[in-house]
């Protein structure tokens, strides 16, 4: 049976809601009795996000197989609820290193290499071997980009060689409101769809995104200049739960619209268990990139899935200049803080200040990755009284490393997928807070470090969970080769995990750490 392909574009401006909707439509499907699968090419020249800065490109989601991707792969496992894999995306530095691989190797047996066919080739061959009845595809940035331009000639090229029938195309555009003149404008719509045709792609679908609800009349100005039919050009205006976007598309019907166009056939009923009230718990994201509200995607998905408010995202800089009095104040506002992963020096001290008020005072404390090193810090520094303990990541002459760099990185010269990456199986100790939260003796959790917890030196710092000392130390409540997580047990909630546990939360099914963090602020309100 010939596999089916509906390809997403993007008109206008990026950032209008692709992934979103690319997620959506295929989880509708996926209801719908349908075996999908999804793709996202991004056109950026790197081989992998992993060493792109948050502040610019939104944070790194990093799938079970160690691959470091961009952040709308999250959507996808969020969405339809299934663990994504390195096949699940491409980039153009990927497809060129791959390309220049390959004539070095002398695989094009002494033919002159070009965009088309030997680029475009490498793409379709990428594309044809993601598995599943249904490929979703979605191509990053916009129509009109240089960058994207030959992504968008091999889509082009494999739906004239395996037949339109097996195609769908869905353009997402943007209409802008004019509050000049009080009326929505669709002329940048029109002229992306134009660009679009001009390739050599006509769009069965247009999904139009926009602030509000526009006209019926904008609607069919869009289909007349698109040459698309009225039935198959909708509105997104914005929402205030963006997990209510699968249920609006499956009360227009898209699922039924695409199954038509592609001869597919529909069973099952619709089930889309989102959250729909939100408990007006305040919570503290300590951190250090503030450059977009993507930095931390995840893990804001992760508090929204427990039908918790949105969090707040703090500047750990900004900390580290207010007074003790300030400090207090501020951070025993918020019921809860996170303490999330990211690398360098700055903002450091500000998060640890934070970890020890909250330590002290009782505040529930999440610490994700480098937020349990930076509570194996404070700890060292405040309750052991080694006085300048830190990380040789920030202070490579520090006098009490307990923080160190990995072993195995120590002789690695790349930074790019070179960091401990992807799911690994880790021993949960009984007796402890996190074994009855996740209620096993063997998770399995995702991994991106470099730095890890250095136990053989200061183990004076550490107890395990079956002994018995006379002072409190932090408990070891997972341990494979590294410390994998700590808490203390005087303490209502002040856990800290090596791994990233918001990777794998889901729609309907969030990660156990999470709620159990919630439903200690719930108990504590």
């Amino acid at each position: 049976m010939t596999k089916k392909y509906i390809v997403v574009t993007g008109g206008v401006l990026s950032g209008i809601g692709k992934g979103i909707i690319s997620a959506s439509v295929a989880r509708v499907l996926k209801e719908s009795g349908i075996q999908i699968n999804a793709l996202k090419i991004d056109p950026y020249l790197n081989v992998d996000a992993g060493t792109m800065n948050p502040n610019q490109h939104g944070e790194v989601f990093v799938t079970e197989d160690g691959y470091e991707a961009d952040l709308d792969l999250g959507h996808y496992e969020r969405f339809l609820g299934t663990n994504m894999k390195r096949t699940n995306n491409m980039t153009a530095g990927q497809v060129y290193k791959t390309v220049i691989d390959k004539e070095r190797e002398g695989r094009y047996l002494g033919g002159t290499v070009q965009m088309v066919p030997h680029v475009t080739a490498e793409i379709k061959e990428r594309i044809l071997s993601v598995e599943g009845q249904v490929i979703m595809i979605e191509i990053g940035g916009t129509v009109g980009d240089i960058e994207g331009e030959i992504f968008l000639e091999a889509v082009r090229e494999l739906a004239f060689e395996l037949g339109r029938e097996h195609f769908f195309f869905i353009h997402v555009t943007y209409v802008p409101y004019l509050k000049a003149t009080n009326e929505f404008k669709t002329k940048p719509s029109q002229q992306s769809v134009q660009l679009l045709r001009k390739i050599g792609i006509h769009p069965d679908m247009i999904a139009i995104r926009s602030e509000s609800s526009i006209t019926n009349t904008d609607l069919k100005k869009v289909a007349l200049f698109g040459g698309v039919p009225q039935e198959m050009v909708f509105n997104l205006p914005d929402m205030s739960n963006v997990y209510e976007v699968p249920y609006k598309l499956y009360t227009l019907g898209i699922h039924e619209k695409i199954a038509k166009a592609l001869n597919l056939s529909l069973t099952g009923e619709f089930h889309w268990d989102y959250p729909r009230s939100f408990n007006p718990l305040k919570i503290g994201i300590v951190g250090k990139y503030l450059g977009t509200d993507d930095a931390y995607k995840s893990l804001i998905e992760s508090i929204l899935l427990c039908s918790t408010e949105r969090p707040e995202v703090l500047d750990a800089q900004n900390l580290e200049e207010m007074t003790d009095e300030e400090l207090g104040y501020f951070i025993s506002s918020y019921d809860g803080i996170i303490i999330p992963g990211g690398f360098g020096k700055r903002g450091i001290e500000g998060k640890i200040r934070a970890i020890k008020y909250a330590r002290e005072h009782k505040i529930p404390t999440l610490g994700l990755c480098l937020g349990m090193q930076l509570m194996v810090i404070e700890y060292a520094r405040h309750v052991a009284g080694l006085e300048g303990a830190n990380s040789t990541e920030f202070d490579p002459d520090t006098p009490y490393p307990v923080i160190d760099l990995m072993e195995a990185q120590k002789e690695i010269l790349h930074l790019g997928g070179t960091m401990r990456l992807g799911a690994q199986k880790t021993p949960v100790f009984k007796n402890t807070r996190l074994y009855e939260i996740y209620g096993q003796e063997v998770i399995s959790e995702r991994h991106r470090h470099r730095y890890e917890v250095n136990y053989e030196m200061f183990k004076q710092l550490f107890t395990l969970p079956e002994e018995k000392t006379a002072e409190e130390k932090l408990v070891i409540s997972a341990k494979a080769d590294f410390v994998e997580a700590v808490e203390l047990g005087n303490h209502p909630f002040f856990i800290g995990v090596q791994y990233h546990p918001e990777l794998k939360s889901k729609v309907g099914n969030p990660h156990p750490l999470f709620k159990a963090f919630i439903d200690t602020l719930k108990k504590m309100r």
